[in-house]
C-alpha cells in the first residue's frame, strides 16, 4: 500500500496517474454536448449505492473507469455555454494548474512552519486585493472557504467592535435582496431573532438609503445598537449594487460598521470598463470577495478584507502547540491568527498563478465580456413579447418570466415557468436558475461564461417557451 503514498519514490506513479486523470477530463470537456445529461437522482443513486467501498479496485485506471460512470459522465459542466444557472464560473487554466500543485504539496496555511512561502503569497494577495478596493495602508485580511464564511467573520468583528454588553439590542441592517448568509451569521453569532433588519429596495433592487436612514434613526430612538450595515455589491438574484457612497455616509454619520458583500461584484475590481460601479467600496470596514465567482477561479477561493488589521484580533486564539503568543513578538507570520479556520488549503495559489499568467487586466476583460453579454440578453428579453424582464443588469444576471398572452392566472404562469425550468434541466439542453419576485416564480440567467453568445441566449429562451407552452397545453387538456 505504500506504493500509493506520494513521495520521492512514487513520483513516476504520481505523474502517470494524474496524467491519466487529466486526459480523461480533457476528453470529456472536448466532447460534452450539453451542461448536463438529465440523469435522475434515483438512477444515479442506484449506481453510487451499488459500490462496495470495502472492496477496492486496486488500480487507478479501474477507479477512473468507475468514476466515469458515477461522476464524469453526469456532472454538471459549468464550462458549457448553455450553463446559465447559478453563480458558477468556468475556470481559467492557470488556476487549475494551481489546484494541482497545491493539492500535491498539501501545504496547510495556518502556520508559517507548515506553509512558508504559501503564507507570504497569501498575504501578498490580500494586500493586492485591499489596495484594489482602496482600504488604505492599515488593511489586512485572510482567505476563506467562501462568501458565507467571509460574511460570518466580518459580522463577528462588527459585533465585537460594537462593544455592547447586551446582544439582544444589536441590529444588522441589510437589503431585502441581500444574501441569506447574513441571517445565518446572526444566528451563529448568538443574536436574537429580531437582529437582522431588512431594508426595502428600489425598482432596481438597490437598498433605499432613505429607508436605511429611517431604520438607523429608529435604532437610536429605541435604544438599539446598529452593529453593522451590510451593503451588497452584486446581489445573488439580481446582480444589483447598493448605493455604496450614500450608505458609507450614513454609516459614518451614525458610527456603524460598514460591510460590503462583494462576493459577486468583486470582478469589477479588475474591470477595465466598469470599476466605477463599485465606487464607495473603499469606505467599507470589511469586504467579502469571492474569486471563485467573478475571477474565474475554481472553488474555493474567497477572502474577507478589513480596513483596520487590528480588528482581526477578535478571531485570534493562541494555542501553545500551534501559534503561541511569543511568535507574535518574534514576528513569525501565522495566518491562523486571523482565521476562523485552523487547517486551511493554499487556495491563494490559484489566484497567484492566474495573475502571474494572465494579469488582472485579463481577468477584467473576461468579466467585462459577460457584463456586455448581459446587456445583449436584456435587449433580447425586453423586445420579446413572451417575457417579462425585471431590471436592467448591473452585472451579468437577468431575471425574467415567461408570460403567455392567453393566460392571465398568475399561479398557472408560475407553474408553467417552474415546469419549464425543470424540463429544460432534465433535457440536458441548458441549465437556468429560478427565484421569487413579489411572491411569483421567475427564471434567472447568471451569465459568467464569455463563450456564451446572444444566439445561445435566444435559443434557450425558445426552449423555455416551448416547455412552458407544452405544460400549459397539457394542463388545459387535463382541465377539459
Amino acid at each position: 500500500m505504500r506504493s500509493h503514498l506520494l513521495n520521492g519514490l512514487t513520483a513516476e506513479h504520481y505523474r502517470r496517474s494524474v496524467t491519466e486523470g487529466v486526459e480523461r477530463v480533457a476528453a470529456k470537456l472536448a466532447t460534452t454536448e450539453g451542461p448536463f445529461t438529465g440523469v435522475t437522482v434515483d438512477a444515479l443513486a442506484l449506481r453510487v449505492d451499488a459500490v462496495d467501498l470495502d472492496r477496492p479496485l486496486g488500480d487507478t485506471t479501474s477507479a477512473l473507469d468507475e468514476l466515469e460512470d458515477l461522476y464524469l459522465r453526469d456532472a454538471v459542466y459549468f464550462h458549457h455555454p448553455r450553463y446559465l444557472a447559478h453563480l458558477n464560473c468556468p475556470v481559467v487554466i492557470p488556476a487549475v494548474l494551481g489546484e494541482a500543485v497545491l493539492s500535491a504539496v498539501n501545504s496547510s496555511l495556518d502556520t508559517w512552519d507548515q506553509s512558508a512561502g504559501g503564507t507570504l503569497i497569501e498575504r501578498r494577495l490580500v494586500d493586492w486585493t485591499a489596495a484594489r478596493i482602496g482600504l488604505g495602508p492599515g488593511a489586512d485580511g485572510v482567505f476563506t472557504s467562501g462568501g458565507t464564511q467571509s460574511n460570518l467573520q466580518a459580522l463577528l468583528l462588527a459585533r465585537e467592535e460594537a462593544k455592547s454588553d447586551d446582544h439582544g439590542k444589536l441590529r444588522i441592517l441589510t437589503s431585502e435582496a441581500g444574501h441569506f448568509s447574513v441571517r445565518k451569521s446572526a444566528k451563529l453569532l448568538g443574536l436574537g431573532p429580531d437582529a437582522v433588519v431588512t431594508v426595502p429596495v428600489d425598482h432596481d433592487k438597490r437598498m433605499q438609503t432613505v429607508a436605511l436612514a429611517h431604520e438607523l434613526e429608529r435604532c437610536a430612538r429605541d435604544g438599539l445598537v446598529p452593529m453593522a450595515v451590510v451593503a451588497t455589491a452584486g446581489t445573488t438574484d439580481f446582480g444589483s449594487i447598493d448605493p455604496l457612497p450614500e450608505i458609507a455616509g450614513l454609516c459614518a454619520q451614525y458610527g456603524v460598521w460598514m460591510h460590503v458583500d462583494a462576493a459577486y461584484g468583486c470582478g469589477l475590481l479588475a474591470s477595465l470598463r466598469h470599476r466605477d460601479r463599485i465606487d464607495g467600496i473603499e469606505h467599507a470596514d470589511s469586504v467579502t470577495v469571492d474569486y471563485h465567482k467573478s475571477f474565474f477561479q475554481p472553488v474555493s477561493s474567497s477572502a474577507v478584507l478589513v480596513r483596520d488589521a487590528a480588528t482581526l484580533r477578535h478571531a485570534t486564539y493562541h494555542a501553545e502547540y500551534l501559534n503561541p503568543r511569543r511568535m507574535v513578538h518574534e514576528r513569525i507570520p501565522n495566518q491562523v491568527d486571523k482565521s476562523l479556520q485552523t487547517t486551511r488549503r493554499f487556495d491563494a495559489l490559484k489566484l497567484w498563478l492566474t495573475l502571474r499568467t494572465m494579469g488582472a487586466d485579463g481577468i477584467g476583460r473576461l468579466f467585462d465580456e459577460v457584463c456586455a453579454l448581459a446587456r445583449e440578453g436584456w435587449r433580447l428579453l425586453a423586445a420579446d413579447p413572451r417575457y417579462d424582464v425585471v431590471v436592467e443588469p448591473s452585472l451579468s444576471t437577468l431575471v425574467f418570466r415567461y408570460v403567455p398572452a392567453a393566460v392571465t392566472d398568475p399561479a398557472r404562469i408560475d407553474r408553467a415557468n417552474l415546469y419549464a425550468r425543470k424540463a429544460l434541466f432534465a433535457s440536458g439542453d441548458a441549465a437556468v436558475a429560478g427565484t421569487e419576485v413579489g411572491g411569483r416564480h421567475y427564471l434567472k440567467f447568471t451569465l459568467l461564461n464569455p463563450e456564451t453568445t446572444p444566439a445561445d441566449i435566444a435559443a434557450v429562451l425558445d426552449l423555455i417557451a416551448g416547455h412552458a407552452e407544452q405544460y400549459l397545453g397539457e394542463s388545459l387538456d387535463r382541465a377539459s
